[in-house]
């Protein structure tokens, strides 16, 4: 089967790595998490390979049990900013959560590294899935699912509104004249909704690719309706290919049902490659971050996405224990999988704790079975991307020195970036103006 157009392709940048042990591995800078050298280079090593995007993701909750990297790590707005004096292309995506932070500050935050990057700048829209969140902001507890994800909706719209204040033409900055603004393109938005109250306008102007890019990456009944609403690309879960292939379906039809068109929205599974020269040598390499870790870090690691339950009153060999409805108020798709795999499977605990600390991925083994099973996804339509997330020491490297060639010399990946903006790499329109639209 052919398919027109390119895969879409970006990489997370997660410092330490995702798991509890990784960052002993001795090829890893131990304080990789906040190293701007290390930013830097795999930013740059992203770029060298024409990626679309890097992505920072980031959490507001930590306790002694999380993992090394959210311990200790950036805050993505901060970094990406750095980011973008250090690259020239690649585009910059970063996570920020509408449950603890106010839409006039964050539209200010992005359209500023918009104009930072000459137009290269994306928000990861989060709601906050740890219910631990709550204790660090005077909000008075932490929102229901529901609540989260309607407070989003109106956030998004918001924001949207504050990023037009400006038509593009109305800074004339005419220094004989002295005029320096039309104000009839300056815009307030008024908005008075039902959870925000925000007059406007903004104090900067749109950048060359009119709004930041928004992402999204609920998997939840919401998170998916939320996405095909708004998003302009969603990360998802992708355990096989047809899995990916109802995901996608689900995602476009649901776009379309918003009034959008299915182009509108870009689905990108998350996928962990593992990538070398032979089969041997990519196993090695997954043996050698796997022998890092123990049982008990493995435990200690699934038990954040069940809101740090206690896993340990448990016996590791017996089955995966009868937790009833329970689960994360944030990760519910995720911990309704595990519960259902371990019950349809009868797993053990130490089973499902080993498979979600450090699972053999399914993109696996020399560039060119990996490539195939790329291409495969991408032509039978599940996908119209990927992001990178490396979970071995140099595993980006690897990805771009060994695979993105193989992608080239199919067609199926550029071999230099085509615009100048992320909007435009990624092949999605400009928004207009809402005030500009309103009056023609």
């Amino acid at each position: 089967m052919s398919r027109e157009g390119q895969l879409k392709l970006g990489t997370s940048l997660h410092g330490v790595g995702s798991s509890v042990s990784g960052w002993r591995h001795p090829d890893l800078p131990a304080d990789a998490s906040i190293n701007i050298d290390f930013y830097i280079q795999q930013a740059k090593r992203a770029e060298a390979g024409k990626l679309d995007f890097v992505f920072i993701a980031d959490g507001l909750h930590i306790t002694e049990k999380s993992i090394p990297h959210f311990l200790n790590r950036f805050e993505p707005l901060t970094v990406l900013s750095a980011l973008a004096a250090s690259t020239r292309n690649i585009g910059l995506a970063g996570t920020l959560s509408t449950s603890y932070s106010e839409p006039f500050t964050v539209a200010r935050q992005f359209a500023s590294l918009d104009h930072l990057s000459g137009g290269r700048a994306a928000w990861n829209v989060v709601t906050s899935p740890s219910e631990g969140v709550a204790d660090n902001f005077n909000k008075g507890g932490h929102p229901d699912h529901e609540t989260r994800y309607r407070m989003a909706e109106e956030y998004v719209e918001v924001t949207r509104g504050l990023w037009d204040s400006w038509e593009d033409d109305a800074l004339i900055r005419d220094k004989e004249s002295g005029i320096f603004f039309d104000p009839e393109k300056l815009h307030k938005l008024n908005h008075k909704g039902e959870f925000y109250q925000v007059a406007g306008p903004l104090n900067i102007a749109r950048s060359k690719q009119g709004h930041p890019v928004i992402f999204q990456a609920g998997a939840s009944e919401s998170g998916r309706n939320f996405a095909a609403s708004t998003a302009d690309a969603v990360f998802v879960h992708g355990n096989s290919l047809e899995e990916a292939k109802a995901v996608y379906d689900d995602l476009k039809q649901r776009a379309v049902s918003h009034g959008r068109k299915p182009e509108d929205i870009l689905i990108l599974p998350g996928i962990a490659p593992i990538v070398g020269h032979t089969e041997e040598e990519a196993q090695r390499k997954y043996d050698e971050v796997v022998r890092l870790g123990s049982v008990e870090d493995a435990v200690q690691y699934l038990s954040r996405y069940f809101d740090y339950h206690d896993f340990t009153q448990y016996a590791l060999d017996e089955p995966f224990p009868d937790l009833g409805d329970f689960g994360s108020n944030g990760f519910r798709s995720l911990t309704d999988q595990i519960k259902r795999d371990a019950k349809e499977q009868g797993l053990t605990l130490r089973e499902v704790a080993l498979h979600v600390a450090q699972p053999r991925p399914l993109f696996f083994g020399t560039p060119e079975t990996i490539a195939d099973r790329m291409q495969l996804w991408f032509e039978q339509q599940a996908v119209d991307g990927f992001i990178i997330l490396p979970t071995v020491p140099n595993g980006l490297e690897d990805f771009v020195e060994l695979v993105v060639p193989v992608l080239q010399q199919r067609g199926l990946f550029r071999t230099e970036y085509e615009h100048d903006t992320l909007r435009g790499n990624l092949g999605l329109n400009v928004p207009v103006n809402r005030y500009v639209a309103s009056s023609s």
